[in-house]
């Protein structure tokens, strides 16, 4: 039977709830502030909190945050009496499952708590797949090339993702390897035909939005139930409309704990959610574990690894790639140049080299212009106009024709769109 543990400073309340609470299959306890309610839930173990956030001396925000200090893991559902959903997303900033406004619906309540275990269950259930599968460090360290201060410090965190399925929202440039650390994530979800569902949001429609993610009456369409059990993946989040933003919470409240959520970006939405152009709640929703993906041109120190690892992906029909060596000249002129496209434009270079060279080593005179000529090195926007104009002119489609979100999602000033 689930436990749920009741944090609330009024003695009517607990018995209103235990009252409707206990008949659906609950079991119940209580505490009557937060000090207390920590204490409690430290001694016993819960499988959920049903915490109000107005209490004295410990408040139910200060609780929430004890909780997941003691127990990363814990559930915790959010009763506030506001009218404003402030401070709900606030607690959703700092962790919460989910939030209830008083006075809320009985089957609003119930449905919630049933959402807790299910989450729960699929907490357990993917610990037991890491624990019968093996989760291989290794599999992870050799996908993530780079032993950069910033690039170690990814990996940890990444390793540490890989056994929760709390939303993960990966921030950074175009290129710089949020769809493999996406693919990661899903590759040990521990159900090989789970799928990964992988969404543009800057290419999709608000209709293609509607039908494929949203459903009918919120409760997910084709795209959320082809990710249950595996990764809805939504790249480009900040480009979804505002419409779709808030319907989007919807979804994500019924449905999000049957599948990793996976979101990219390469706005700083929450300055954006400041400046009123995204949903505060959503951000909340996705950013509670952001990471942020370092700019090639920030970890150089790589460099010579990202080479010989995009050289043995290569294939060359007159040398084995395995052979390939840059001199080092030629990766001086590597680590010199600033890589506007990050990884994707690395691997597109290095690859081609490996691919068609007719000698064994490889020097600095056998690399492009742009990269020898530091003054023929391409602005970012000069390289996205001469390597990927038909990307960029299909996201300005998908944005509807405004150049100025076009140009936040290409990572251009907006001058430069033409």
């Amino acid at each position: 039977m689930p436990s749920v543990l009741i944090v609330d400073d009024l003695i009517s309340i607990h018995e209103m709830l235990e009252a409707v609470i206990q008949p659906t299959g609950f079991s119940t306890a209580f505490a009557t502030d937060g000090e207390k309610g920590l204490a409690r839930y430290k001694a016993e173990k819960f499988d959920m909190v049903l915490a109000d956030i107005d209490m004295k001396p410990m408040d139910g925000i200060t609780l929430l945050k004890q909780l997941k200090a003691y127990d990363p893991n814990n559930v915790t559902i959010i009763m506030t009496a506001y009218a404003s959903t402030e401070s709900a997303v606030q607690a959703l900033k700092f962790g919460a499952f989910d939030y209830l406004q008083k006075p809320f619906r009985v089957d609003e309540l119930i449905a919630t708590l049933k959402r807790g275990v299910e989450f729960r269950e699929i907490q357990a259930q993917r610990a037991t797949a890491h624990a019968d599968a093996g989760l291989k460090p290794a599999d992870i360290d050799g996908r993530m090339v780079g032993k950069s201060p910033q690039m170690r410090k990814l990996v940890q965190q990444v390793k540490k993702l890989a056994m929760v399925r709390t939303p993960v929202l990966l921030v950074g440039e175009n290129g710089t390897g949020k769809a493999t650390v996406a693919d990661i994530l899903h590759g040990v979800t521990g159900a090989e035909q789970a799928k990964l569902v992988r969404i543009d949001c800057s290419l999709s429609s608000e209709k293609s939005f509607h039908e494929g993610l949203l459903g009918q009456n919120g409760e997910g369409g084709p795209w959320v139930k082809d990710a249950k059990g595996g990764t809805l993946f939504l790249q480009h989040l900040q480009c979804l409309a505002p419409p779709v933003q808030k319907e989007l919470v919807s979804v994500l409240r019924n449905t999000a704990h049957g599948f990793r959520l996976v979101c990219t970006t390469t706005e700083d939405l929450e300055k954006m959610v400041d400046e009123g152009h995204f949903n505060d709640e959503l951000f909340y929703r996705v950013a509670s574990l952001p990471l942020h993906m370092p700019a090639l041109r920030d970890r150089k120190e790589d460099i010579p690894e990202l080479v010989k690892h995009f050289t043995l992906r290569a294939t060359n029909p007159l040398i084995d790639t395995n052979l390939i060596e840059f001199t080092d000249d030629a990766i001086a002129v590597l680590s010199a140049y600033h890589w506007p496209g990050n990884l994707s434009e690395m691997s597109q270079v290095v690859s081609k080299i490996a691919s068609t060279a007719e000698t064994r080593v490889v020097t600095s005179q056998q690399l492009p212009l742009r990269l020898r000529e530091l003054k023929l090195w391409p602005t970012m926007s000069e390289y996205l106009a001469g390597q990927e104009r038909q990307y960029m002119d299909r996201v300005i489609h998908a944005c509807r024709g405004d150049k100025a979100a076009a140009a936040k999602v290409l990572g251009v000033d907006v001058s430069k769109l033409g």
